[in-house]
C-alpha cells in the first residue's frame, strides 16, 4: 500500500507558473514509476508526466516543453514544475505511483492505473 499526498495547487493567470509536490509513504519495496495525471469533471483521466526509478522522464504531448517532473528518491517525493500555463491546463492534478515489473515502461498513460492521491486543484484563467 502506498499513500500519496499532493500540495501546491492554486489559481494563476495564463502564462503563469505553479509547482506541485507529492510526498509518498508506505511500502517502498521494489521500483516505482512515479507520475502525475489530471482530470476534469466528466472527462477521462489524462496522464501528464512520469519519471522512472532510473530518472527517465516522459511527458504528454500537451505539456511537453512546459512541464518538468523530478524526484527525490531518498525522500520519496515527486515535483511537477508547470510553466506557461494555459486555461486548458485547468484540472485536478493527482500524484500517481505504480510498481514496475521487469518488462514495464514508465509512462504517464501507464502510471495513472496505479496508486493515486486525492489531488490538488489547478485553475488557470485567461
Amino acid at each position: 500500500e502506498v499513500q500519496l499526498v499532493e500540495s501546491g495547487g492554486g489559481s494563476v493567470q495564463a502564462g503563469g507558473s505553479l509547482r506541485l509536490s507529492c510526498k509518498a509513504s508506505g511500502d517502498k519495496l521494489g521500483h516505482y514509476c512515479m507520475g502525475w495525471y489530471r482530470q476534469t469533471p466528466g472527462q477521462e483521466r489524462e496522464g501528464v508526466a512520469a519519471i522512472g526509478y532510473d530518472g527517465e522522464t516522459q511527458y504528454a504531448d500537451s505539456v511537453k516543453g512546459r512541464f518538468t517532473i523530478s524526484q527525490d528518491s531518498a525522500k520519496w517525493t515527486v515535483t511537477l514544475e508547470m510553466n506557461d500555463l494555459k486555461p486548458t491546463d485547468t484540472a485536478m492534478y493527482h500524484c500517481a505511483a505504480r510498481l514496475m515489473g521487469p518488462y514495464d515502461y514508465c509512462r504517464s498513460s501507464w502510471v495513472l492505473f496505479g496508486y493515486g492521491g486525492r489531488g490538488t486543484q489547478v485553475t488557470v484563467s485567461s
